[in-house]
Order: structure tokens, then C-alpha cells, then sequence
């Protein structure tokens, strides 16, 4: 049953984020944030479910609070999950629907078009050869009238030479007439109309909109059995840092007139694109990458060396300003600051779960709580870099080789330290709580280095033979496991001096 103590949306907590819930599904037994109720409400099985307010759950006696209908172990929710599948499901085909549909409209309109001009060029054609027609008509109607006066009262003379001005005249008609049809003017012509094969073919050929299939994985409990007198309960199989193996997936490159910046941190936005923040001595910027790699455009610069960004929500990217003792707010898509946070310590790094933001320093860090700004200073939390996982708070000591981990009021929850860490830098985290660092050795020994959730074991998992030069950043996309790592210097351009380099990976 759900814990009284923080009443954050189950359903986004799952995924890496804190949302404040606002209400309690009785028969679901989570909590729901606005945007999931919304959700929650649309779905067949769950639309008809009871909810409460958070404050009236509240209210309840603490044994009703703590009767579920669930296992205690484990809360899967097949059902839901499904249910929000079908949802997809169905956005997908509507969305597949629309398309189809707009490019048929654009097919329809192109090709009425072209029946109209050519209807036009036909109807301008047409009336072209009636308007000569007619003319040769009205020439005849006026030579028979003329000779019918003639038969009257013309003299021979007179009706020999009117004569031969009629035969003319008719001479020239009959070759008109005929100069037209053997130049296939007057031939009948007709507009016809030919529909694309290739569409015909999709009444005839497409049988089905799409394919939907049932997808198995492997169940990932096993039994674990109990005392006699208990039923056998289910354990999640967990993970462990001896199955994390990268596989290389891209490179960015820094461009070409930038070749003397230092990338100091490397973001993976949530629509998939990659947010770079580069360094040159005076002056600091953001540099906006596509999907698949491609430098796209420069964003905000900044006067001063900065070490650190991240990403807030919708467009807001928060970047630490170290000597200015201020953190930039800045919306990427309008490229300009729009707030600026003024703190009694330097900035060093900075990490944000939407909720909250967290700037560090070697002295001590602040909370700035994103709804109201409100600031918490935390005396016992000093890092070099920090990140946020599931409302904790973890940091790498750059000058005493370790990694910690706290908890959001700066109580101290674990630290590690060994021998494979030295002088650690960028930090992150991924969906199972793994902790990644960038860590310098000594000047020939850089590496990528993954620590137990529990702050217990480590593992090595990139190197300088990956390419791993001079590592400073490190970010991981918690439900991709898309992981993009500062690599330094990779690719020689025509200067004495390489390109700064950043390397994508799966995790």
C-alpha cells in the first residue's frame, strides 16, 4: 500500500520522475498525477474506477490505508499495462489514418487540377475553331445572297466576273475546311481519365491495416520459497553491473568553427535530440544536435566558463555559470534566458527530475523547488557533479576519488571508493538505479566506470581503446538506455588541432 510520507504519481515515479499527485485510484491502489489521471480516465478498464483526493485518502484510519488487494512483494498491473498498449495502439492507427488520408487529399487535388487546366486548354481550343467556323459561315451566307441578286439583275458580264469571285472565295473555304481535318482539328476529342495502378492495387492488394501481436518476454520472477507455512512468493530477477556492455551506436563532432571548445556536458533530450554544451576559455554555448547525430544549430552563449546543463521541462535547460554563482534558465526553441537564479556559492553542476533542481558546488548545494522557486540550502551535500534518481541525490568528489549518494534533506546514504576511481567527473543513472562515471586515472588512463545501485561494487565499462580520450560528461536516457559520453579529441580536421568529440551508446 502507498506510503503517506511523499504522495508522488506511482506511474511516473516508475519512470525516473517525481510528480506531485493529486489523486488516489482505489482500485488501482497508486497515486496519479493530473496528466495520468487524465489517462487513467479514458482507458475502458480504469475510466470506471472510484478515486479519492489525496487529502481524503489521507484522512482515512491508517488500517484502511494499509488493506490492499495487491501482493506485497510486487505491484504488476498487467491489465493497465495493456490497457495503455491498446491506447497507443490506437493513437498509432489514427495517426497512420490521417496521414493516409492527407496524402490521398493531396493526390485528389493535384489531379483534379490538372483535369481542370486541361478542360481549359480544350474549351479555349474549341471556341478557337467555332470562332473561325462561324467566320467562313458568314462568308458563304453573304456569296449566296450575292448571287441571288445577281440571277436578278446582273448583265452577263457582270454575272461572269461575280462568278469567279464566288468560285474563290468557295475554293478557299473548301481548302480551310479541309487544311482542318487533315490537321485533326476537327477530330472529336474526348478527356479521359486513367487511375495509378499502384493505387488501384491498394483495394486489391492490402488486406489488413496492420499486424497486432501478442510479444512474450521472459517472466522475470522466480520462486522463492519461505518458511513451511508460506505460500511461495515471486522475486524480481534484478540486473547486476556485470551485464552493463555498451555498444556503440554514433559520434557528434563539434563544428568546425568551434574546434577549440571543450564539451563539458552532454544531454540527451526527451524527444531524442542532443544538447552539447561547449567551452572556449571566455565564453560558453549550447549546441543543438538531430537524432541521429547531425550538428543542427548554435542555441544560447554564455561570457565565462561553464561545466554544466541539464534538462528541466518542455524547452527549459538550466546551465551553471561556476564564478557568477548563478544558474541560467534558458528555453532552447526561443534561444534566450529567460530567468536567471542567483546563489550564495559557486555553481558547479546542475540535475533536475521537472520537480526540483539541484545546483552543487564544493561548499554546499541548494534545492530550488521549480514550482515556487523556493530555495534549500543543503550543507551536507558537496560534489563536483551531480545527478537525481528516484528522489536521491548523487554526486562525484573529484578531489577525494569518491561517489556519493544522499537523500534529498543532505543526509548521507552511502559512499564508495576503490581503486578504479580516480579524480571521477560527470555523473548519471540508469533505470535501475546504476551509477556511471567519467573518471581520469591519470593522463593515459580515462575511462567510463558503472557502481552497484547499492554503492557496493564497480566495473569498467569504457576505455581509451573506446575511443574514451578526455572524458568530462556523461548523460543516460532512463527509458531508452540511450547513454552519450565526452570523448575529447576524435577527428583530425586540416588545423594542427582535432575536433572535441561525443560518443552514443545502448546500454
Amino acid at each position: 500500500m502507498a506510503s503517506s510520507d511523499r504522495d508522488c504519481c506511482t506511474l511516473c515515479k516508475d519512470d525516473g520522475t517525481s510528480t506531485e499527485a493529486v489523486t488516489w485510484c482505489i482500485e488501482c491502489e497508486v497515486f496519479l498525477c493530473t496528466d495520468c489521471e487524465k489517462h487513467h480516465k479514458k482507458l475502458r478498464m480504469s475510466k470506471v474506477h472510484n478515486t479519492m483526493s489525496t487529502k481524503d485518502y489521507h484522512d482515512l484510519p491508517k488500517f484502511m490505508q494499509e488493506i490492499s488487494s495487491q501482493c506485497s512483494d510486487h505491484k504488476k498491473n498487467r491489465i493497465n499495462t495493456n490497457n495503455i498498449q491498446k491506447t497507443k495502439a490506437a493513437e498509432q492507427v489514427r495517426s497512420m489514418r490521417k496521414s493516409i488520408d492527407d496524402f490521398l487529399n493531396k493526390l485528389e487535388k493535384k489531379i483534379l487540377g490538372d483535369l481542370e487546366s486541361k478542360q481549359s486548354k480544350l474549351k479555349s481550343q474549341m471556341n478557337t475553331l467555332l470562332q473561325q467556323l462561324k467566320t467562313r459561315d458568314n462568308q458563304i451566307s453573304q456569296l449566296q445572297s450575292e448571287f441571288s441578286k445577281m440571277t436578278q439583275y446582273a448583265t452577263e458580264l457582270q454575272m461572269y466576273v461575280g462568278l469567279r469571285e464566288i468560285e474563290k472565295t468557295t475554293s478557299e473555304a473548301a481548302k480551310h475546311l479541309e487544311d482542318l481535318k487533315s490537321g485533326g482539328q476537327l477530330d472529336e476529342v474526348n478527356l479521359e481519365l486513367t487511375i495509378s495502378s499502384e493505387l488501384q492495387s491498394i483495394l486489391k492488394d492490402v488486406k489488413l491495416f496492420g499486424d497486432v501481436n501478442i510479444n512474450t518476454r521472459p517472466f522475470t520472477f522466480q520462486l522463492k520459497a519461505g518458511r513451511k507455512d508460506q505460500a511461495q512468493y515471486l522475486v524480481q530477477t534484478i540486473p547486476t553491473i556485470e551485464q552493463t556492455k555498451p555498444s556503440f551506436l554514433r559520434q557528434l563532432t563539434i563544428p568546425q568553427d568551434m574546434r577549440s571548445c571543450t564539451i563539458k556536458a552532454c544531454r540527451i533530450l526527451p524527444d531524442g535530440k542532443y544538447l552539447i554544451l561547449g567551452t572556449d576559455y571566455d565564453k560558453s554555448r549550447l549546441l543543438l544536435y538531430s537524432n541521429d547525430g547531425m550538428f543542427m544549430r548554435k542555441s544560447v552563449q554564455f561570457t565565462g566558463e561553464s561545466y554544466d546543463s541539464c534538462f528541466i521541462r518542455n524547452n527549459t535547460v538550466a546551465v551553471a555559470l561556476e564564478l557568477q554563482n548563478q544558474t541560467a534558465l534558458v528555453d532552447v526553441e526561443k534561444n534566450k534566458v529567460f530567468k536567471s537564479i542567483n546563489l550564495p556559492h559557486l555553481c558547479f553542476s546542475v540535475t533536475s527530475d521537472g520537480q526540483i533542481l539541484v545546483i552543487s558546488s564544493m561548499e554546499k548545494s541548494t534545492i530550488v523547488n521549480l514550482n515556487d522557486m523556493s530555495h534549500k540550502i543543503l550543507e551536507g551535500v558537496k560534489a563536483n557533479s551531480v545527478a537525481l534518481f528516484k528522489g536521491n541525490i548523487y554526486g562525484t568528489i573529484f578531489w577525494e576519488n569518491k561517489v556519493c549518494c544522499y537523500k534529498s534533506t543532505g543526509e548521507t546514504l552511502w559512499t564508495f571508493k576503490h581503486d578504479d576511481i580516480v579524480y571521477p567527473q560527470g555523473i548519471t543513472l540508469d533505470k535501475q538505479g546504476f551509477v556511471y562515471i567519467h573518471d581520469i586515472v591519470s593522463e593515459y588512463k580515462k575511462k567510463v566506470v558503472v557502481v552497484s545501485s547499492d554503492g557496493k561494487t564497480c566495473k569498467t565499462i569504457l576505455s581509451e581503446a573506446d575511443g574514451i580520450r578526455d572524458p568530462w560528461a556523461i548523460d543516460i536516457n532512463t527509458e531508452t538506455g540511450i547513454m552519450i559520453v565526452s570523448g575529447g579529441t576524435g577527428i583530425e580536421s586540416d588545423d594542427s588541432k582535432s575536433l572535441e568529440t561525443a560518443f552514443v551508446y545502448k546500454i
